[in-house]
Formats: C-alpha cells, sequence, structure tokens
C-alpha cells in the first residue's frame, strides 16, 4: 500500500500552487518531506492528476537509454526528466545513469529475481566405458573388476569409518 493517496496528494499540491505555499512550509504543515512534494508538484505540472496516481511499469533498456540520452543533451535535472517521463520513484533516474556508468546497456536490463536456479548435480564418477559384453577383451573385463573391488574398498572403509566414530562419540546421560 502506498504512504500517501491520491487524494492527499492532490490536495497537498494545490496547497502549494493555489495557495502560493512553498515546498518547505506546506512540507512542515502536512509532515511530509520538501523535495516529496517538489516531485509531486512537477508530475502533477507535466502530467495532471495522472501524475499524482500509483503506476507499476517496467521499462525496457532501449527506453530507459533514450531517457538517459535526452537528459544529457538537454542539460535536464533527474527530477525534470522524471516529472516529464512519468517516473515513479525516488532516484530512478540517478540509478539509471549509475548502472548504465558502471555497466553499460546491461545494467539497464532487467534481471531475473529471486534465488538463481540450483546447480546441477555433480556427475557421478563412473566405472570405464563399457562395450558390449561379448566383444569386450579379457584385458578390459580384468580392469572393470579391477576397478569395481577398489570401489567396494572405499565404501567398506568409509563405513567402518562412521561406525568408528559413532563408537567414540560420548554417551549422553539422560
Amino acid at each position: 500500500m502506498a504512504k500517501y493517496d491520491t487524494k492527499f496528494k492532490h490536495e497537498v499540491v494545490l496547497r502549494c500552487l493555489r495557495d502560493g505555499g512553498t515546498a518547505k512550509s506546506v512540507g512542515k504543515e502536512y509532515g511530509v518531506g520538501h523535495s516529496t512534494i517538489r516531485r509531486w508538484v512537477q508530475s502533477f505540472r507535466h502530467h495532471g492528476l495522472d501524475g499524482l496516481n500509483k503506476k507499476f511499469e517496467h521499462y525496457s533498456a532501449e527506453f530507459k537509454l533514450s531517457v538517459l540520452r535526452k537528459m544529457k543533451k538537454e542539460r535536464l535535472s533527474h527530477l525534470q526528466v522524471e516529472a516529464m517521463f512519468n517516473l515513479r520513484g525516488c532516484g530512478t533516474v540517478s540509478r539509471w545513469e549509475r548502472l548504465y556508468h558502471e555497466q553499460g546497456l546491461d545494467g539497464l536490463k532487467r534481471k531475473p529475481k529471486g534465488r538463481p536456479k540450483m546447480m546441477k548435480p555433480p556427475l557421478p564418477v563412473s566405472a570405464p566405458k563399457k562395450k558390449a559384453d561379448d566383444t569386450r577383451s579379457r584385458k578390459d573385463l580384468e580392469d572393470e573388476i579391477e576397478y569395481l573391488r577398489a570401489e567396494v574398498a572405499y565404501l567398506k572403509k568409509v563405513e567402518a569409518l562412521i561406525q568408528a566414530k559413532k563408537k567414540a562419540a560420548p554417551k549422553r546421560r539422560g
């Protein structure tokens, strides 16, 4: 839910424009920061009541780049550009500008939100590649037997170590 509804914003903006109040004095009166009021006034001047409504929108990297180019070309402030293009949120254009300078056009592209997908589990170490049983040489069969015996011996050692740890662990008294 928004902190301020459209009706409240409209009332504050009209108080500034119609009654000639400064952003600081009206801000103190309503308990709102003066920079927020300035942003509302700019947005209201450019877009009317629609400029005060809540807005959720995603922008393409090309649009963001065009906004930054216009700002640079016409030497506009971040606040002026945000009001001109009806962008919401504090520091939207300055964040785009920073990302563009740090990462280039890739910094302006949308990034997926949330946790990245888990890595694929590692492939198990397998025995040497098997050929069809009737075409395998005696040497291949002996190599496979040796590999399997080593694997079984390894697993037995691991199991013995686990059992030894369990026995060596101090028993708790209840």
